[in-house]
């Protein structure tokens, strides 16, 4: 199901192009949604290829918009780039009982819940596959053929995970600080066993390690993973997916950056280069 037509809420000149922001009912999130949509100069010439960026915890879709530095180099690129939310928002969406920061609101994960109370909104794994896109395509100027994915931390999770289980719908993934194992990790083992229920095989689904030794087709993957990033040890498991890659034979890129943490200079640091990266798979 397509969701009704969005309503403009920003807009700002950006490098040429535009950044804009909208507001949308979303059918599968069962709520009203936001999310920010930079449009390249090339876009007013016809079709552009597109970027979807998935941000971390307790983010919205603006904090990539507003820190990253991105709208320069997806200028040079001709590429637009759509930042959703992080989860779904507003009265009567479930939110951690004890008002944590990383389970419920800001922290969709990405996956579709099953479990009460968060299955009648945690749905942004079809948010994000499924419904999103369809309404950007709708919408605006962009290629539906030739989209790629990219995120950081949690959303680095969510970027790798939904492009290595549908790879024919993406031309490459990159992920900065991605949480590689919720399988191996108290991120993981909290908001899994809430959303998802106490039967660990289902995890799997939403792990990139796990996903990484079974794929059987292979595309290109570009990770980031700053040195002292304060979350690397016990969050991030960035070792596990460098050992599922070398099993598994799958040509992942995985850069070690000495000294970088998990801030968005992290990412502003190193987001021309991904883009790039983007730009190789998708022009």
């Amino acid at each position: 199901m397509v969701s009704q037509t969005p309503e403009q809420i920003g807009t700002n000149q950006s490098f040429g192009g535009q950044q804009l922001r909208y507001k949308h009912q979303s059918a599968v999130l069962n709520c009203e949604m936001t999310f920010s949509i930079y449009l390249p100069p090339q876009a007013q010439k016809g079709p552009v290829p597109v970027l979807y960026w998935l941000s971390g915890l307790t983010c919205n879709d603006e904090n990539f918009v507003h820190k990253a530095g991105a709208q320069q180099h997806a200028a040079e690129q001709g590429i637009a780039i759509v930042c959703p939310d992080t989860s779904p928002r507003g009265d009567g969406v479930a939110d951690d009982p004890d008002g944590a920061y990383d389970m419920g609101l800001g922290a969709g994960f990405y996956v579709n819940a099953t479990q009460q109370p968060w299955a009648e909104h945690y749905q942004m794994y079809s948010y994000i596959l499924d419904e999103l896109p369809q309404l950007i395509n709708k919408e605006f100027p962009v290629d539906g053929e030739r989209i790629s994915i990219s995120g950081h931390s949690m959303g680095g999770h969510g970027a790798l995970t939904i492009a290595l289980k549908n790879p024919q719908r993406f031309k490459s993934v990159s992920a900065f600080a991605p949480i590689c194992s919720p399988l191996n990790c108290p991120w993981g083992d909290k908001v899994l066993s809430n959303y998802l229920g106490d039967d660990r095989h289902t995890w799997k689904h939403y792990d990139a390690v796990e996903l990484i030794k079974q794929a059987q087709q292979h595309l290109p993957v570009l990770v980031d993973q700053g040195t002292a990033d304060n979350f690397l040890t016990e969050q991030l498991k960035t070792e596990l997916l460098v050992s599922a890659g070398q099993v598994a034979d799958f040509p992942i890129q995985i850069r070690m950056q000495p000294d970088y943490d998990h801030s968005y200079f992290f990412i502003a640091t190193f987001i021309a280069e991904h883009i790039k990266f983007h730009a190789r798979a998708l022009l």
